[in-house]
């Protein structure tokens, strides 16, 4: 089975190099793959409406920044909860770790119904908030609003696809995104463009354009979450609901939790309003230069998704690790993970650097945005490695249940570094200087993230204590 190593783990005995390498690798593959499949997502929204204009892939960028500051909240709620049910089953109590996933479900749930109407109410004023022209307000708009509508399917997805990789299942989370890859293809094809002929063959469409980029994503984002959220409940060995099992609130494993999740949340929130503010920066640089950010950022993910990939692993190995208390293979474990991460954007960055036109090219027919945005990914390029460090050490601290360090890291990155030089240099060398800037924050914050995993501050000890009810 592909959770042996885990077992091996978990139980206390001997791993060789070559085990936790193989581990490593079983466990990253899948994650990396369902990490592919979100960006390919979002690929595929950009490059469809990239046939429409470059106004319509501005209004889609221009909302981004906030999106993804949703996206990172709803994640951070989920973090807490999972990381304590890895090092409860890393302990071997898996009744407890049962009860905190319920714990998990919902706190979380409920918070992204709250999250989701609060952007639903503010979603006509967002563009004006970020600066957009008046040309891409209304698309801008309109996408937010049904992104913001479907908030809590996301959530239930980075719930039931969270715990699941917290009890060693990274292969099923992995198949169900790739499938919400081919549903999003087929409901953008009907949703964004009107009926056409496509090789004497009718193609009935509803020629919604960026409000059916939307909606199409929200539609896969539904079918694949109630689909992970049954087959966590029902089907997994460790976590499925058991007949007479009561949920107790537990205010100890409650505080751990909200311990762990708070500063991932304060984080987001501060990575998201970094966005948003590097946004304001950007917009005023033109329409060509929001549509080539926008598609630049979208070809980058697919470079650095299988560093967070490895990221989410990572937290799955080191939290069970934790759990089981075996603090020696916890740090080696941390080591090899991040060092396969930095290994595999190395390459990933090299690939992105000779790509660079074809990826740009995928998402835009405008030669303006294609050249502008090439241009700036390779500049990005050499940031890889270091990018890697940052994201792969996060899932490390993040499974040892260290999520402090990591935020403060990211927080005197971005606000001290990026931003100012960005707002320096978008001023003598546009977009180009934004992303001189980004590049080398993205060094800086890598090092930092090195020298904390070097020390063993990181290696906190879990609170694995039984449930009493």
């Amino acid at each position: 089975m592909k959770t042996d190593y885990l077992y091996k783990l978990r139980n206390g005995d001997e791993l060789t190099l070559r085990q936790q390498i193989m581990m490593v690798f079983q466990l990253s593959v899948p994650a990396i793959m369902a990490q592919l499949s979100s960006i390919v997502m979002q690929y595929i929204d950009a490059s469809m409406v990239g046939r429409l204009g470059a106004v319509q892939s501005a209004s889609i960028g221009l909302a981004a920044s906030t999106t993804w500051l949703f996206g990172g909240l709803c994640m951070a709620m989920v973090a807490g909860f999972s990381v304590q049910v890895a090092q409860h089953i890393g302990a071997g109590d898996e009744k407890t770790a049962r009860n905190i996933m319920k714990m998990g479900f919902l706190i979380a749930l409920g918070f992204a119904v709250v999250l989701g109407l609060a952007g639903a109410a503010i979603s006509g004023v967002l563009p004006v908030w970020l600066g957009g022209g008046e040309d891409i307000r209304e698309g801008a708009s309109a996408y937010f609003l049904v992104y913001s509508l479907a908030v809590p399917f996301m959530q239930l997805n980075h719930i039931s696809g969270g715990m699941l990789q917290a009890s060693g299942n990274m292969k099923l989370p992995s198949m169900l995104h790739i499938l919400m890859c081919g549903l999003d293809v087929v409901f953008n094809t009907l949703l964004i463009f009107p009926t056409r002929q496509v090789m004497g063959i009718t193609i009935p469409g509803a020629g919604l354009g960026v409000t059916g980029a939307a909606l199409g994503t929200a539609l896969a984002q539904v079918v694949v979450s109630l689909t992970m959220t049954y087959m966590l409940l029902f089907r997994s060995p460790m976590l499925k609901l058991r007949k007479g099992e009561k949920f107790c609130f537990s205010k100890s494993h409650f505080s751990s939790c909200i311990r762990i999740s708070l500063p991932v949340a304060l984080q987001e929130v501060v990575m998201g309003g970094a966005q948003v503010m590097s946004t304001t920066i950007v917009s005023p640089l033109g329409t060509v230069s929001i549509a080539a950010n926008s598609f630049a950022i979208t070809a980058e993910s697919l470079c650095y998704m299988p560093g967070y990939g490895i990221g989410s692993a990572a937290a799955t190995m080191i939290g069970q690790s934790t759990g089981a208390g075996r603090k020696e293979l916890t740090r080696k474990l941390g080591w090899l993970v991040t060092l396969l991460g930095m290994a595999v954007m190395t390459v990933s960055g090299a690939l992105m650097y000779l790509l660079a036109p074809w990826m740009i090219g995928l998402l835009s027919t405008d030669p303006e945005v294609v050249e502008l945005g090439t241009t700036i990914l390779r500049i990005e390029a050499f940031a890889e490695p270091m990018y890697a460090a940052s994201i792969v050490a996060s899932g490390v601290f993040r499974g040892a249940g260290d999520t402090l360090s990591t935020s403060l890291f990211n927080f005197g990155s971005m606000w001290l570094v990026r931003l100012p030089l960005a707002a320096f240099l978008s001023r003598r060398m546009g977009l180009k200087g934004v992303w001189i800037a980004m590049c080398f924050e993205l060094c800086v914050r890598g090092l930092l993230f090195l020298i904390r995993l070097a020390g063993k501050a990181w290696q906190k000890k879990s609170n694995t204590k039984q449930l009493q009810c």
